[in-house]
């Protein structure tokens, strides 16, 4: 069997093994070492999550993702969290590869270890927009390096009254805005996010903007084959931030039986 899904319905190649380090024929002596001819970076994303949605509301941010990590087509972990709290007043949603989430959050971690450690004053903690700006830093390093971190980033925060919200990709591509979505969200949810929020946040109150979240992620269930039914919801304002249990969606299907072909339905 192959292991790499994106190999997955192609002509099977006998003459190396499942990895594709060693022919299988030759012999121990000659053998290859595929590792020998250089760094080896990765081509593409393995094990992936989804969309990510982020809303500015009257008291500060917002942010949704579902918790399904994705093994090429395959559903294959639902109980992964792609909300990470950095620092006090900090939050980041991660779409793209989940190996690459994980070395960002170690990074981050460590930065918020460090800056604590020099203990000088409160004024100094991390905000929002200095993790977005190293964030940034870091994602285009690594593209100048040919070496991408497969990852689209939503940097989301509230402090010193301000809220802040902003995008980071792994080509270091950045923007701010009232309404954020990653991956296939950019395509279904922003419409309906920006419908609602662009130019009216300050005016949106904590239950609209997760009513609003919900239904949105409702519809990337529907719509995308590579989300999941449930979601968490992350919370930064004033009071700090908070990251909810995770929820489950209220879905209906049998609108389907109306549908030309379905089922039984054969005219």
């Amino acid at each position: 069997m192959d292991h790499f899904p994106t190999n997955w319905g192609r002509p099977r190649n006998d003459l190396y093994d499942a990895y594709n380090t060693f022919p299988i024929h030759a012999r121990p002596s000659i053998a290859k070492d595929a590792f020998a001819e250089g760094v080896q970076h990765t081509q593409q994303p393995i094990v992936t999550g989804t969309s990510v949605l982020a809303i500015k509301y009257k008291d500060g941010v917002m942010m949704a993702a579902d918790n399904l990590a994705s093994y090429g087509s395959l559903a294959r972990f639902k109980d992964i969290q792609r909300l990470h709290p950095v620092g006090s007043s900090t939050i980041i949603g991660v779409s793209g590869d989940l190996s690459d989430f994980q070395y960002l959050q170690n990074l981050l971690d460590g930065l918020v270890v460090e800056e604590f450690t020099y203990g000088d004053s409160d004024a100094h903690d991390l905000g929002p927009a200095e993790v977005h700006e190293y964030l940034s830093r870091v994602m285009y390093a690594r593209r100048s390096k040919m070496n991408p971190l497969w990852n689209s980033i939503l940097v989301g925060g509230h402090k010193d009254g301000k809220s802040f919200l902003a995008y980071v990709d792994l080509l270091g591509t950045t923007y701010s805005a009232s309404s954020i979505a990653t991956g296939y969200g950019a395509y279904i949810a922003l419409p309906l996010l920006r419908k609602v929020v662009d130019g009216e946040h300050e005016q949106l109150t904590e239950e609209e903007a997760q009513k609003l979240l919900h239904d949105c992620m409702r519809v990337l269930y529907y719509r995308d084959a590579r989300s999941i039914d449930k979601y968490q919801i992350a919370i930064v304002n004033s009071s700090g931030i908070s990251i909810s249990e995770s929820k489950s969606l209220d879905t209906k299907w049998d609108f389907a039986e109306g549908i030309r072909g379905y089922g039984a339905q054969t005219q």
